[in-house]
């Protein structure tokens, strides 16, 4: 106990939040803006009239990404609140009911009948709807919706992700453009890839690969179809 106490653990899902959308934020930066830019360039497009287009891809992105976490997220946490009011009512029409309901989801786990009663009624003498809200509805802390959260989040690491590949464009000579933002981007979102694993705690070789493929098959099929239509054009 005395270990516990003076070593307590810090588990990695507790970043889940803010990293999922520091993530997603991120690598769609890099992939949408390369992929913009390696478009237009591939249509033999001026470097001027390139950076202008990834200019304008990364605020339009950016924005975008902000109002599609917060709406997607404030959805989410709708949805929780909605559960939760329902619940407090539940317990102020029945709240025998509910204890025998929370005292069954502990018995489905492997606790016997009468321990199960026992915790049940102490977590709910605590505090009933932050019991029945993390065992019967599985919400608690760390996955409750932050809808602000996720849009900064999303926001902030979209524009730092989308000015890699812009940055490249500006030290790139015109004739090297395609291949140098392509090969730069790939390495970006490799780095990006291996600083989510760390931080999740996850494969990092797994999570490195996954991340560059999609996005190669993203930058080939985007380069591909602006030499087309460039040519025709």
């Amino acid at each position: 106990m005395s270990r516990l106490r003076h070593h307590p653990e810090k588990h990695l899902v507790d970043r889940i939040g803010w990293l999922r959308a520091a993530v997603l934020g991120a690598n769609d930066g890099i992939i949408s803006t390369a992929s913009l830019i390696v478009g237009v360039a591939a249509a033999a497009a001026k470097q001027n009239e390139v950076l202008i287009a990834g200019v304008a891809g990364l605020v339009a992105g950016a924005m975008s990404m902000a109002a599609g976490e917060y709406v997607s997220v404030s959805s989410q946490s709708d949805t929780e609140k909605a559960d939760l009011a329902r619940e407090r009512r539940e317990l102020s029409e029945d709240s025998q009911a509910e204890h025998d309901e929370l005292a069954e989801i502990y018995v489905k786990r492997g606790v016997d009948r009468e321990t199960a009663q026992q915790v049940a009624r102490q977590l709910m003498a605590k505090d009933a709807l932050a019991a029945h809200a993390r065992d019967e509805l599985g919400i608690s802390e760390i996955t409750t919706a932050r809808p602000v959260q996720a849009a900064l989040t999303s926001a902030v690491m979209f524009s730092v992700g989308a000015a890699m590949p812009l940055l490249m464009v500006v030290v790139s000579p015109a004739t090297m453009l395609v291949p140098i933002v392509s090969a730069a981007s790939l390495g970006f979102l490799a780095l990006l890839g291996a600083i989510g694993a760390k931080a999740g705690g996850a494969n990092i070789p797994r999570a490195t690969l996954r991340v560059t493929f999609w996005g190669a098959l993203a930058l080939g099929i985007t380069a591909g179809i602006g030499k087309l239509f460039g040519t025709v054009i």
